[in-house]
């Protein structure tokens, strides 16, 4: 009796490992389905190349020759089955250093994203190799909560002052007169509306570099207080809840991946700054996330529980990102 209950377990657990694997291997094979996608909603080019390269596995970097699966996160370029041609390119308004904790796994990061789909706007730096601010902290603002943060929408009233007080170094002539004053080459005439308008919105638009930190939140302090960041206008995000598929334990739910702040800083930037209608200029730098989330959460209701996301992410380690920022919550929330 013991023996029959034992085989019939032995049996019952293959026909569940033999489940699971087609499963997996049906996923891999077949277009990721949107149903239930909080990310359908978004404007995106086609991700069939993505499909096509989901299907054929992994490839080879074309600079370094490794493994990997759509990019190399080291070299930021496509594998050999993703054609480049066929990978949207974003032009964002403002250039995005994002400053990457060095122990932040390569692998694990999607600041990557943001450097493939807008390379010619994005700079990723690996801490502490990062550029001096100083001398443009005018026109720089850093992504972080604090109790000195201020708004998106209030970007362009403190950076205002930045620029009436002047930018002054140690190195600098502090004699000098401001920035404004010497600026001013013709008297200044009285201005009709229409370029009070024009002026108003040159004014939100000073802003020109915006600083992303890309490190969990634990290791988040040995950046911030960087005397090289010192100084910088501090942006808080709105709220918003990830779709980030890696959460970390004990974080909230608002702790978004870099990816995703950067996506929503723009899409507030537009909006609120320049004062124009969105119609998903920047949902291209979702590219590759809202592919990969579909991928996971697949994984999820197929197999219709936990452990099989673990399978896709062996197969699948560029999935398993663990960059989550605290970039959208205040200190004090904590």
């Amino acid at each position: 009796m013991s023996l029959n209950s034992s085989t019939l377990l032995n049996e019952e657990n293959t026909r569940e490992a033999k489940r699971n694997t087609e499963c997996l291997e049906s996923l891999l094979q077949t277009p990721s389905s949107v149903q239930n996608n909080p990310l359908q909603q978004l404007q995106l080019a086609s991700q069939e190349v993505l499909e096509k390269a989901k299907k054929s596995g992994r490839s080879k970097c074309p600079r370094c020759n490794s493994s990997r699966m759509f990019y190399c996160y080291t070299c930021f370029v496509p594998v050999e089955t993703v054609p480049i041609k066929e990978i949207p390119t974003v032009k964002l308004p403002l250039k995005i250093d994002i400053i990457k904790h060095p122990n932040e796994t390569d692998g694990k990061s999607t600041a990557v994203h943001a450097k493939l789909l807008a390379p010619d706007d994005v700079t990723i730096y690996k801490y502490p190799c990062i550029p001096e601010y100083d001398k443009k902290r005018h026109e720089i603002a850093l992504i972080f909560p604090g109790p000195n943060s201020v708004s998106v929408k209030d970007i362009a009233f403190h950076l205002q002052k930045y620029t009436k007080k002047g930018v002054c170094s140690s190195d600098d002539d502090c004699s000098r007169e401001p920035l404004l004053k010497q600026a001013k080459i013709e008297p200044e005439e009285e201005k009709i509306p229409n370029e009070c308008i024009s002026s108003s919105r040159s004014e939100g638009t000073r802003l020109k570099k915006i600083i992303f930190i890309d490190s969990t939140w634990n290791q988040t302090n040995k950046i911030i207080t960087d005397e090289r960041l010192q100084g910088l206008l501090q942006i808080e995000l709105k709220t918003r809840k990830t779709c980030f598929w890696r959460h970390q334990k004990g974080t909230p739910d608002t702790y978004l991946s870099t990816i995703e702040a950067i996506y929503y800083f723009l899409v507030d930037y537009h909006q609120e700054i320049l004062k124009e209608s969105y119609r998903g200029q920047y949902d291209n730098l979702l590219f590759f996330f809202s592919f990969m989330y579909t991928l996971i959460k697949d994984a999820k209701c197929c197999a219709g529980k936990e452990p099989d996301v673990l399978t896709v992410m062996s197969t699948f380690p560029e999935m398993g990102v663990e960059d989550l920022t605290p970039l959208a919550v205040r200190s004090d929330l904590f």
